[in-house]
């Protein structure tokens, strides 16, 4: 048996009471309950782990391969330059990389196009969560229309002189009929779900489905109750089309089809109307916030007013585009708690909020119960300097909490960080190998330089002339 943790400081719910001080905390796979109290422990805090509620897995991060922010639609095709890497590698370092940032649990949103190569890719997806020792929601991709923009090259092709569209069409992807996807999926459910791994349905966004396949997803979820993961009004352009392909509202559509219930959780949100708040609330929906990535790629900030006033469930995730490009989950929520902090006398959102949104949301997001992984925190480094010794402690979190002050990460009563370094697995051999691997295959990713830059400029041109 695991010989408990002795704690100065233990938050079962940060913000919402206070600290219980100096106790001996028995971490199991089940549970986690006070066994005892000890002196020993001074400095350290703990409380319920983060939780990372949507993320795309980046190993190589996307600044590495030259796709630098812009406005989301048009810094997509940068994403072409992505290096093909070993996968079980890339996922490895990118789960490593939140765990050590004290997150017990992620939503990967994979990023496989290919319905064959999904089943393989997922098993060694699932196996680097399992190596790495954290929770694991895999959102399987699905996607069958709009290459490039919005209404796919129907409304791309016209603008486009004769050697433009013979370019474009070579670039143009091809994609697996809506039975085989979803067979796909119901193959990594077979071979994956269950313990510490939740397999989703993951169409990518209404703006690249069909009505079939939103209507086929939306049929399979009632069938199995197995959770969906999808973006949702993320920028201004999904929002004006998405507005011309349904007069009814996008939500109002989902809702016809049976899409929204309480298995689904979508990300970002910015563009979501009050009415359609309500709606998703009405329904048990979870959204998924991401103030970084939704500032980098210009898309706005997300309406948590009028998110509250719904009372319409939220969690928060890193998008793989963290504040400072380093998947920080304390640096994401510092982020949201003043985005959203209103200029009141008191702040719109209490710690208590936040905090919960960060561990209670994301735990709903990826279907695994809550209050059951502990993050050990560095507290008397995070205070060296503190005058007195009395501070609300989830203030002190909120102001100036970061990755490098997480000292443990107890995952299913295994501790997988030990004075801030995963235990489980060689990460720092495991990121060198992974960005060798990306160094490696350069002259591949030089020659699609052009075709980025190119789709870039195009999907720039279009938007600016039919958008603005």
């Amino acid at each position: 048996m695991k010989a408990p943790v002795a704690i100065g400081r233990y938050l079962p719910r940060p913000g919402a009471e206070p600290s219980r001080r100096h106790v001996l905390l028995d971490v199991g796979e089940e549970e986690i309950r006070i066994a005892g109290s000890s002196i020993d422990g001074r400095g350290l805090l703990a409380m319920p782990a983060p939780v990372n509620a949507h993320d795309h897995g980046y190993g190589i991060r996307t600044l590495d391969f030259g796709c630098m922010d812009d406005a989301l639609e048009t810094w997509v095709p940068w994403m072409r330059l992505r290096p093909p890497t070993d996968p079980y590698l890339e996922a490895l370092v990118a789960f490593g990389r939140v765990a050590k940032s004290g997150c017990g649990a992620t939503m990967h949103c994979h990023n496989s196009l290919n319905a064959a190569s999904l089943v393989e890719e997922a098993a060694d997806v699932v196996r680097a969560a399992r190596d790495c020792g954290i929770r694991l929601a895999l959102s399987c991709p699905l996607l069958d229309e709009s290459p490039f923009v919005y209404g796919g090259l129907a409304e791309l092709l016209p603008d486009l002189d004769e050697a433009d569209r013979a370019r474009i069409g070579q670039l143009a992807p091809k994609y697996h009929p809506i039975p085989e996807q979803l067979a796909a999926v119901e193959e990594v459910a077979r071979n994956h779900a269950g313990g510490m791994v939740d397999v989703q349905y993951g169409p990518i966004g209404p703006q690249w489905a069909s009505n079939a396949l939103l209507e086929a997803i939306a049929e399979a979820s009632a069938l199995t109750g197995r959770r969906v993961h999808m973006h949702l009004l993320e920028s201004p352009r999904q929002r004006t089309w998405l507005d011309r392909r349904f007069p009814q509202g996008i939500v109002r559509y989902l809702d016809e089809i049976g899409f929204l219930s309480p298995r689904l959780a979508v990300a970002h949100g910015v563009q979501l109307r009050a009415d359609e708040c309500e709606l998703l609330a009405e329904r048990g929906v979870i959204l998924v916030s991401n103030p970084s990535a939704n500032l980098r790629l210009r898309s706005g900030i997300a309406p948590l007013g009028d998110v509250r006033r719904a009372e319409l469930k939220y969690a928060l995730g890193l998008d793989g585009t963290g504040f400072d490009d380093d998947q920080d989950i304390w640096r994401e929520l510092r982020l949201f708690s003043l985005l959203h902090g209103g200029r009141g006398l008191d702040p719109d959102i209490p710690a208590e909020e936040v905090f919960a949104a960060m561990h209670e949301g994301g735990c709903a997001v990826v279907n695994h119960p809550a209050r059951r992984d502990v993050v050990v925190v560095d507290y008397a480094a995070l205070t060296a300097d503190a005058i007195f010794d009395d501070e609300d402690e989830a203030a002190v979190l909120l102001g100036r909490m970061t990755a490098r002050h997480v000292k443990e990460l107890h995952v299913a009563g295994q501790q997988i960080v030990g004075d801030g370094k995963l235990m489980t697995v060689d990460y720092d051999a495991a990121l060198r190998e992974l960005v060798n691997q990306a160094r490696s295959v350069r002259p591949m990713l030089e020659a699609r330089r052009s075709d980025a830059e190119f789709l870039s400029q195009i999907v720039r041109r279009h938007y600016a002339t039919r958008y603005s």
